[in-house]
């Protein structure tokens, strides 16, 4: 077992280079989609699921990779994280994902912080994070259970997937959520919208874990999987 200071200097990070990846591409596309926001989303798309590979590979092996207060929680539901750690990794990942956030305005010559502007409330978007969040969290807990090698790319390509059959563009994370409350580019979210995600959010994560609880042979707990994740 790694020690904790390094993995939480890994789910620091890896959050970091996802929220930078995110934001960054989301800024790009449309700077260069000239309008075309469908052009803007499928950069910002493509951006991700190939940052989310190429992080789950490069961080699993320290710390999991969840990058993800949802599965981490679901993580430890299951048996294969103590709570202590799991606020630890919480806090990690929070922090990194707000870092992540600065770095990306810093590199497109944009203010640190900005408070985000895009709308995104209503209950059509609150469904759809339900709808991510229980989605990416059997994935990765399906898969992860026969086939953990195998799970930065499924977890890539259904949060690619998700970023377009969801009405929320598939944030499925808390820790990305917030963090995008301080994005006022394409990527952002405002803060009144946040709770409503959050809550998609909780809801999904619960329905994943008491599902996949009951799906799973109990004789056999869930370890924290090599590659999870967003």
């Amino acid at each position: 077992m790694v020690d904790l200071r390094r993995r939480l200097a890994a789910e620091a990070l890896g959050t970091a280079f996802l929220l930078a990846s995110v934001v960054g591409s989301g800024i790009m596309g449309v700077r260069l989609a000239g309008g075309n926001l469908a052009l803007a989303l499928l950069v910002n798309t493509i951006s991700t699921g190939m940052a989310l590979v190429a992080l789950l590979l490069t961080f699993g092996p320290v710390s999991g990779a969840h990058f993800n207060p949802a599965v981490t929680a679901v993580t430890a539901w299951l048996g294969g994280l103590r709570w202590r750690e799991a606020g630890a990794y919480v806090v990690a990942q929070t922090i990194g994902a707000f870092g992540g956030v600065g770095i990306a305005h810093l590199m497109f010559g944009e203010k640190v912080y900005t408070v985000a502007q895009n709308a995104r409330g209503g209950s059509a978007q609150i469904f759809s994070e339900f709808v991510a969040t229980f989605g990416l969290l059997a994935v990765i807990l399906g898969v992860s259970r026969h086939q953990a090698s195998k799970v930065p790319y499924a977890v890539a390509g259904y949060v690619m997937s998700a970023y377009w059959f969801t009405a929320s563009t598939s944030f499925a994370n808390p820790a990305v959520t917030v963090s995008r409350t301080l994005s006022d580019s394409f990527a952002g979210i405002r803060p009144i919208d946040a709770p409503g995600f959050l809550l998609g959010q909780v809801l999904g994560m619960g329905c994943a874990a008491l599902l996949f609880r009951w799906l799973l042979p109990p004789a056999t707990p869930i370890r924290s999987p090599d590659h999870s994740i967003q």
